[in-house]
């Protein structure tokens, strides 16, 4: 018996497949009425927060027209007349502001450069300590000055560089002479950058002590096994895995730079320190509520959120186009 081969059959002309529609995301298309009514408890969380923002933070700003407008205690809250630009000008013309500008920029810069690397450093010292008691000690050590309030801050650095407090002691103890630190120009950087960085540094390695726990573990494993050291290790991967972090925090301290500690200048500055204590802040306060001069103070404090909002927008541009990183 003998097979016979078949031919194939011709290829038939395939139809071209029609795709499907994609599944439709169950939140495309859903109005903003829907999501409110879907998930109001949600956002119901957002109300306070927002109002809180809206009366203390947005409303405020519309006194800044007291800054163009002359203002006279008991008449209209936005001012008796237009007076334009003359309170920019009598400020720029005015010695003491820059006085005061200079004081500020000097502190801002002393803080900035103590009270930002070192909750950087003592975040890694933290994470290189193994003993678990240890290192919970040490941070509730650290992080306990935050937590007092500005006025207990500021007596208990009365109380250390009086004439006999703590610091005169150790001076005795040395054979020196009592010290009126408080009353003496020269000391009053040093005692308020020295608060500052006992206040805020162990606070500040809260953020950084949480970045450090999303670096992959395995990179420093590889590292090992390349023959790096903790150093190289801290350099090449700590480092580099919480930039992010440390960009963010520098560019909002740079936003603040001119706003320095208002309140612990005010209770620890007197008129013997004014040359090196006297700052934006508190010659604001003494021209808007000591002198009554609301509209020149308003222009000052304008000058300086304007100077504030320049240094934040200049620096999350230069954050992005080096590193990469930046705030929007």
């Amino acid at each position: 018996m003998t097979s016979t081969l078949r031919p194939p059959p011709p290829a038939s002309p395939r139809t071209p497949a029609v795709a499907s529609p994609a599944p439709r995301s169950p939140r495309q298309g859903r109005t903003w009425r829907q999501a409110l009514r879907r998930d109001w408890q949600l956002y119901s969380l957002a109300v306070l927060p927002l109002l809180f923002f809206l009366i203390f933070r947005y409303l405020p700003m519309l006194g800044n027209i007291i800054a163009f407008r002359r203002f006279k205690p008991g008449g209209s809250i936005f001012g008796e007349y237009w007076v334009g630009l003359r309170y920019f000008r009598m400020f720029l013309s005015d010695p003491t502001f820059w006085e005061v500008f200079t004081n500020t920029l000097a502190l801002g810069a002393l803080t900035l450069l103590f009270c930002f690397p070192l909750p950087i450093v003592l975040a890694l010292l933290l994470n290189e300590v193994r003993a678990r008691r240890f290192k919970r000690f040490v941070q509730s050590v650290s992080y306990l000055p935050h937590f007092l309030s500005i006025v207990i801050v500021a007596a208990m650095v009365m109380q250390l560089t009086s004439i006999e407090g703590t610091a005169n002691q150790i001076v005795s103890l040395f054979g020196g002479d009592p010290v009126a630190f408080l009353q003496q120009p020269e000391w009053f950087r040093s005692i308020y950058v020295s608060s500052e960085v006992w206040q805020t540094v162990g606070w500040g390695t809260i953020l950084y002590l949480a970045a450090l726990t999303t670096i992959d573990e395995d990179l420093y494993e590889a590292a090992r096994i390349d023959g790096a050291g903790r150093l190289r290790q801290t350099w090449h991967i700590t480092l580099p895995g919480i930039r992010p972090t440390m960009m963010t925090l520098l560019i909002l301290n740079i936003g603040s730079f001119l706003a320095v500690g208002f309140e612990k200048i005010l209770l620890l500055y007197n008129p013997l320190t004014y040359p090196t204590a006297d700052v934006i802040s508190t010659y604001l306060f003494r021209m808007g509520f000591q002198s009554s001069n609301f509209s020149y103070a308003a222009a000052i404090g304008l000058f300086e959120a304007v100077i504030g909002l320049i240094l934040v927008l200049s620096a999350n541009v230069i954050s992005r186009r080096t590193l990469g990183t930046s705030l929007w």
